[in-house]
């Protein structure tokens, strides 16, 4: 796919064909459904193309689209374009940037150590698969604390070749056994009791490490044995967001007492069209209390379900302010192997230890006042991407109440996010 080009490379127009929906937010997007052919005018960025359909113009996100001859033979590039983009994903954990942003996180760090050193009597003896376990943190941490007869350290990157030297570095090799591959594709001996792993992204699901989380779930995961996390909840808040929005929209009002207030609307499509990752919420700025908008129980979900997730959400308005977005987060439990024993939660929300994941902050078009008392409702749903498996798109619905008579009752929205890497 070319960007940055106006047109195909003659520059004239292309035509391509949508491969799924698009619900389009904003009077620029243009809305259309799968096997629509649309024609596009221009490429002015990899994410986001001017097209037209029925000879409405507007942005459409390119991920949706093939070139009306590259879409007849769809299924022969999906193959060819590897849907789930291993080289580059797994070759970013070959690398040691990631590794050190993950184990200088002491709050994702510490938590998966508490749950091992609160269960290791009943670890003794067991044996624990470590999904994913990059530079082997966690398989070191069991075959110290808790005695495990076997730990099975699976990661398919090349930093597996390091793991191994550390196993031994810290003399673990009696215990730890590091196979790199993808766990679709690893062989063990036996079925094992405890499944571990840390498969999470931002907004819970990014990059859905969690399928491969799965499938090793239900090929090797003894009836009755245990995963870590046991479940995952996805949390979301209305939120100001002040700071952020004077940087990018504002900013443009008067710069150097000169208007450039033309440049708001190319502002607000470049900065807002997208989530904001790493986005630490203050939490004064929560609108509201958070709620849990989807409940994962890692025993019962199903690789399918992960295709389309639903949430509802209800807020009632604490405080007036500014209504200028959505934050979400998640939390992570892990349920004890000791009779009665603590449940461990690692929250990556505002109220906790900040964590690599820190935030995701969903902004709305145009900035809502809201009053104490206030309430806003709607859905969240969170869109696999069909052709690229790692990716997907957010789209959240709201109903904005208002509890003052002198002003609009009802405000309603809806907006899509897509999430890339």
């Amino acid at each position: 796919m070319q960007s940055d080009k106006e047109g195909g490379d003659d520059g004239c127009p292309e035509e391509c064909i949508a491969l799924s929906d698009f619900t389009g937010s904003g009077s620029d997007q243009l809305a259309f459904t799968s096997k629509d052919k649309l024609l596009v005018h221009a490429k002015p960025s990899s994410d986001w193309w001017w097209a037209e359909l029925h000879g409405v113009i507007g942005y459409v996100p390119a991920s949706y689209l093939r070139p009306v001859g590259a879409a007849k033979e769809r299924d022969e590039e999906t193959c060819l374009e590897d849907p789930w983009q291993d080289e580059e994903y797994f070759a970013s954990y070959g690398t040691l940037r990631l590794h050190l942003e993950m184990l200088s996180d002491k709050s994702r760090t510490e938590a998966y150590r508490q749950v091992i050193f609160t269960n290791s009597a009943s670890l003794r003896n067991k044996v624990v698969m470590d999904l994913g376990c990059g530079t082997g943190i966690i398989s070191l941490f069991c075959a110290q604390l808790s005695q495990p007869s076997v730990v099975y350290a699976v990661e398919a990157s090349s930093i597996a070749e390091y793991t191994r030297q550390l196993v031994k570095q810290n003399d673990c090799e009696e215990v730890v056994t590091v196979l790199q591959g993808r766990a679709e594709e690893t062989e063990l001996p036996v079925q094992v009791d405890v499944l571990v792993s840390e498969w999470m992204g931002n907004c819970l699901l990014f990059e859905f490490m969690v399928e491969s989380v799965l499938l090793a779930r239900d090929r090797w995961l003894r009836k009755g044995g245990v995963m870590w996390p046991s479940s995952a909840a996805l949390a979301l808040v209305p939120c100001q967001a002040e700071s952020y929005y004077a940087e990018k929209i504002a900013f443009w009002e008067q710069p150097y007492g000169l208007d450039f207030t033309p440049l708001q609307p190319l502002a607000q499509k470049e900065f807002f069209t997208k989530p904001k990752f790493s986005h630490l919420i203050d939490p004064s700025d929560c609108l509201s209390a958070p709620c849990d908008i989807i409940t994962m129980d890692m025993y019962t979900l199903q690789v399918e379900d992960l295709e389309e997730m639903k949430g509802q959400f209800h807020f009632c308005v604490e405080r007036s302010g500014v209504f200028h977005g959505f934050t979400a987060w998640f939390t992570a439990h892990f349920e004890s192997l000791e009779t009665e024993g603590a449940t461990v939660e690692l929250n990556t929300g505002p109220n906790s230890e900040p964590t690599h994941w820190k935030q995701t902050l969903f902004m709305l078009d145009r900035p809502v006042r809201v009053y104490e008392g206030d309430s806003i409702s709607g859905s969240i749903v969170l869109h696999r991407n069909p052709i690229w498996r790692r990716h997907m798109t957010v789209t959240l619905q709201w109903n904005i109440n208002s509890s003052k008579e002198e002003t609009d009752n009802c405000q309603v929205g809806t907006k899509s996010f897509p999430m890339w890497r």
